[in-house]
């Protein structure tokens, strides 16, 4: 009985341990991270509207820079229709000259709108793709932990089946089919609240990709590795560099800075050209006629100085937001490379020292239970901190590419992972897999 449980254990940990080494059919079926992201970026919603938004904003580019359009203007005098000289009319055409420099202030503005507008589509670009990473490795997750889950619910359905044996056979106490019945219900407990998870991401992915929400997706490929980020100072210079919302701002200050423009021509005056006939002069020498007209910019109320200073304070606040933005930018930057230092740390503590111990503290507790050295509860133990330390490693493996997509998105730059693994990726697993009890 023992022989049976022993081997069934082993054969239970030996498969979560190669069940990174799929076959490559499996892997041609699985969700890849970078077909995801793909496909998110063109489906989403949410992305074509604001890429809407800057087709449209390039499209104001030229009408900002072009002149009103011309008047014209028709006048009769109708008791003159039945007189020895016919209908007299006078017509006349116009058109609006706005002082030099007017019309390229304009389309600057308008210019600078449409890159903050395209600026604001690259934002919401790298928070799409960062979420639907950030999915991505939530879906891997609960995908490699149910798998463990089942895995070692099999083993303890097992263990309770040669607990009730042996406490039939009176070999054994009570408590250890107590104790394996709660571990097992324990893990359906864990099991259900996985799928409830599944659900949840599910839905949340669908919607990045335009789907309903109950609309199926294949499990996931696998996780990337780690990778080997530059240092503090050259991520800072390309977050300084390339963020879409600094860019964005900057945009905004060249706007402003053009409205501020504008506002000061506004002191001067516009011109209008006009020419015509009248017909309601004798003289045919006097009917052609050609005039300019100017506004009369006199500030009685005081509206140009307010239009100025209210375009002066509209550059300042943009200035005043992207130097905010700059050093929350770099803050939170800087808070997301230590979480990806640390869970860096983390897993090299979990591959180096906590997943060896563990598989050798349940080898051990295997031996003994073997030798009579050691009992049921023991193994039990050692069988669940075997689980959670390697369903730990997994979450953390699924936290460090949450935590990567944010870097990602602060430096607008993805980082090449050194590559991806299924499940997990243990260069044990062949030997513990040839083990025999």
């Amino acid at each position: 009985m023992k022989t049976r449980l022993l081997t069934a254990i082993i054969l239970t940990i030996s498969a979560s341990y190669v069940y990174a080494n799929d076959t490559d059919d499996g892997q041609e079926k699985a969700l890849q991270l970078d077909a995801l992201v793909g496909a998110v970026l063109e489906r989403n919603s949410g992305l074509k509207s604001v890429d809407e938004a800057t087709r449209a904003a390039t499209f104001r580019i030229a009408p900002a820079s072009a002149l009103p359009d011309p008047m014209l203007t028709y006048a009769g005098a109708p008791d003159t229709a039945g007189g020895p000289r016919g209908l007299q009319e006078r017509v006349e055409i116009s058109q609006t000259l706005p002082w030099p420099g007017k019309l390229d202030l304009q389309k600057s503005r308008a210019s600078a709108q449409a890159e903050a507008t395209a600026s604001s589509y690259e934002d919401r670009r790298l928070l799409i793709i960062a979420a639907a990473k950030q999915l991505y490795a939530e879906w891997a997750y609960i995908h490699q932990s149910l798998d463990l889950k089942y895995q070692h619910r099999e083993l303890l359905q097992e263990m309770v089946g040669v607990a009730k044996a042996r406490y039939s056979s009176g070999k054994a106490l009570q408590q250890e089919v107590l104790q394996a019945e709660v571990e097992a219900a324990q893990i359906d407990t864990e099991i259900v609240s996985h799928h409830r998870r599944k659900i949840e991401v599910l839905a949340r992915l669908n919607a990045l990709l335009n789907r309903p929400p109950t609309a199926t997706l294949p499990p996931p490929a696998g996780l990337p590795e780690s990778v080997e980020l530059p240092g503090m100072p050259t991520l800072q210079s390309l977050a300084l560099e390339n963020h879409p919302e600094l860019h964005r701002l900057r945009s905004n200050v060249r706007a402003a800075k053009s409205e501020l423009g504008l506002a000061e021509k506004d002191y001067f005056p516009d011109f209008k050209l006009a020419g015509g006939y009248n017909s309601l002069w004798d003289d045919e020498d006097k009917r052609w006629w050609l005039g300019v007209s100017i506004n009369i910019p006199f500030d009685f109320s005081n509206k140009r100085d307010a239009s100025r200073d209210a375009a002066n304070a509209e550059v300042m606040r943009y200035q005043w937001a992207l130097s905010d933005s700059e050093a929350r930018i770099i803050a939170d930057l800087q808070e997301s490379l230590a979480r990806v230092s640390e869970l860096e740390q983390t897993l090299t503590i979990y591959r180096e020292r906590l997943l060896p111990l563990a598989r050798a503290s349940l080898a051990t507790s295997l031996a003994n239970y073997r030798s009579g050295k050691s009992g049921f509860i023991t193994t039990i133990d050692a069988q669940r901190k075997q689980l959670q330390t390697e369903d730990a490693f997994q979450r953390t493996r699924s936290d460090y590419l949450r935590a990567l997509a944010l870097v990602e998105r602060y430096i607008a730059k993805p980082l090449t992972s050194k590559s991806t693994t299924s499940h997990s990726n243990h260069p044990s697993a062949a030997n513990l897999a040839a083990m025999k009890w």
